[in-house]
């Protein structure tokens, strides 16, 4: 007579020999047995980092929309270039990253590994970080998922087409930022993050230099703000790392001016000042300009969301030793 096993025994004989494993799933309190000091430790960073060089709030806060726009949330535009692989940081678009933003990374990185070393991922430390900048800058705080996982692969062939420039028009913002899961709110609120934001010359230069050959300004940027940003950038094509800050009215303070700027003909790039011209976005501007406290419930829904976009988990990632660099070398 055959013998039929129980259920219950035939299913722990397949978990022997069938692979079986559940994904890592993102919690507010994932570190809290494994590396409790990991919010003061990045804080600190943060704290100590931000007295010392003001713009690593904007910087970072680039970063990390770079990198989780880009394949998700995983680290990979921190990963340096190397003999085998061209990465995201050295696509055209990135070079302009500014080192503050790395740097701050790293920093809180080291000080973990000394801590809980192999736990905490460096697209966590990104995340955290940003958030934590976000509101020393006077901006609104929010919850952080952790568990992340830093990525496998960063290449700087898949950038181009997933960061917004600054020279692209409204029907391009919208088609990046919906194709990504993003309403055409979000996508405006995420643009306030540049109250706190700055461009380098070259990219808003033909605005104030070269809008057409019987008018080298835009006559639609507010006259004082003009001869301003001539100023600035006088002399920037010698010089590229010329930049202006987007919110020149509270260039320091994380508020809800960035809008009121756009309405006063202030938008520093052509995608800003895009955002008031065209009615799907303009309802939005003048609704966080006259509304603070609304932008800052808003922006803070979108960074929650874009802080979870297209993560890694479980065995799909790695915890990074250094942040620059794979574990391995992937090729």
């Amino acid at each position: 007579m055959a013998f039929f096993p129980p259920p219950a025994f035939l299913f722990a004989i397949l978990l022997s020999v069938v692979p079986f494993s559940v994904e890592s799933k993102l919690s507010l309190d994932y570190y809290q047995k494994t590396c409790p000091d990991f919010a003061r430790i990045v804080s600190e960073a943060v704290a100590n980092k931000v007295a010392s060089s003001p713009t690593t709030t904007a910087a970072t806060m680039r970063l990390f929309l770079n990198d989780c726009l880009v394949g998700g949330c995983d680290g990979s535009v921190l990963v340096a270039s190397n003999a085998f692989n061209h990465a995201e940081r050295d696509a055209e678009i990135n070079l302009s990253l500014p080192g503050d933003a790395f740097d701050v990374v790293a920093r809180s990185k080291i000080t973990l590994e000394l801590s809980c070393p192999g736990i905490v991922s460096c697209s966590d430390v990104l995340a955290q970080a940003t958030r934590d900048l976000i509101a020393i800058a006077g901006g609104p705080s929010y919850n952080v998922q952790l568990g992340r996982k830093d990525s496998l692969v960063s290449k700087s062939s898949e950038v181009e087409g997933n960061i917004p420039k600054a020279n692209q028009t409204i029907d391009e913002m919208i088609k990046l930022f919906t194709s990504k899961g993003f309403t055409i709110q979000e996508m405006v609120a995420l643009y306030g993050g540049r109250t706190i934001g700055f461009s380098n010359c070259k990219e808003f230069s033909d605005r104030i230099f070269k809008f057409s050959k019987e008018t080298p300004t835009d006559p639609e940027i507010h006259p004082k703000f003009a001869e301003a940003l001539k100023k600035t950038c006088e002399g920037y094509e010698k010089n590229p790392g010329m930049s202006a800050y987007s919110d020149a009215v509270t260039p320091g303070k994380f508020d809800n001016v960035y809008y009121q700027n756009l309405l006063r003909g202030m938008g520093l790039s052509a995608s800003d000042h895009a955002l008031v011209k065209d009615p799907r976005t303009r309802k939005f501007v003048e609704m966080y300009a006259g509304n603070q406290a609304l932008f800052f419930k808003d922006f803070a829904h979108a960074m929650e969301k874009m802080s979870v976009h297209e993560v890694k988990t479980g065995g799909k990632g790695e915890v990074r030793r250094k942040c620059d660099a794979f574990n391995e070398i992937h090729t």
